[in-house]
């Protein structure tokens, strides 16, 4: 099987999320937040959102665009991802999206494809997300390689700040419920099938979710409005109940991250950068 280079450029119909201060509530807690973070939680404090909730809208829309692409869902590894913010997120509307194949490449062993997404409120855009999925198993047929992408290096120095946080043996079972539905993160035997034989991993976006919070936390007193977009690439797999550490680096008017599972010495996630409102 290969993935149909003519979907470059695809685009997908518009797909409509209504939600409310419990879909806001939903997702702070599937990425981990604590009844001192209330102002997330609780509807008579707003409540506020987490920037990272962007990616919820566009899940069916990565659905259709993987469908699109001719490409196996069981063959999917997500590789980095973005979102911008562009407007204050209100605790209630109808969010609107629509997705577009922006690239697929050949990386030998797997195959890329990058896509993008636009969601608007009331008639206005209010973020933008951009995803790299991987493709296990269907690199090799002669594509395109990927552009070069921007890098951003870690100075040699101690990090400015460290926030650490334990995920729950059921992280991934109370996430899903925001939408991402994938059997490798609640399935024991599925996860076995596609070689992850400690069982299903916590989603790389639920990860993506406590970076967005640790940022927050430690580098903006808790107001998570400030973040105006994160990119991170997803390196390794992370297990439920395991805790991640977050190290930020202030640099250049950005907030350059890597952070870590449980005492492995290798990043999860790293090429992790974030922009700030003023």
């Amino acid at each position: 099987m290969s993935l149909d280079l003519g979907a470059v450029g695809a685009q997908t119909k518009t797909f409509e999320l209504a939600y409310d201060w419990q879909d806001l509530a939903l997702y702070a807690l599937g990425i981990g937040a604590k009844r001192t973070e209330l102002e997330y939680l609780y509807e008579g404090s707003g409540p506020k959102a987490y920037p990272s909730f962007a990616v919820v809208p566009a899940y069916p829309v990565l659905d259709a665009l993987i469908e699109l692409s001719q490409g196996p869902y069981e063959a999917v590894i997500h590789g980095a991802q973005t979102v911008e913010v562009l407007r204050p997120i209100p605790p209630r509307g109808l969010l609107q999206t629509r997705g577009t194949i922006d690239g697929i490449y050949d990386l030998k062993l797997l195959a890329q494809m990058d896509m993008s997404t636009e969601t608007t409120l009331d008639g206005e855009v209010v973020f933008r997300t951009q995803w790299q999925i991987l493709f296990r198993g269907l690199g090799g047929f002669g594509g395109p390689r990927r552009p070069k992408q921007d890098v951003h290096r870690l100075p040699k120095r101690d990090p400015d700040w460290i926030f650490e946080d334990k995920t729950s043996d059921e992280q991934a079972l109370l996430y899903r419920l925001s939408g991402d539905h994938n059997p490798l993160h609640a399935d024991p035997e599925f996860a076995r099938k596609v070689g992850f034989e400690q069982g299903p991993i916590l989603h790389g976006l639920c990860t993506y979710g406590y970076v967005c919070r640790a940022i927050a936390i430690a580098g903006c007193n808790g107001d998570a409005s400030k973040v105006r977009k994160l990119t991170a690439q997803f390196k390794k797999p992370v297990w439920p109940g395991e805790v991640l550490r977050t190290e930020g680096y202030l640099e250049e008017g950005r907030i350059l991250m890597q952070t870590f599972a449980g005492d492995r010495s290798d990043a999860v996630i790293a090429g992790c950068w974030a922009e700030l409102n003023p």
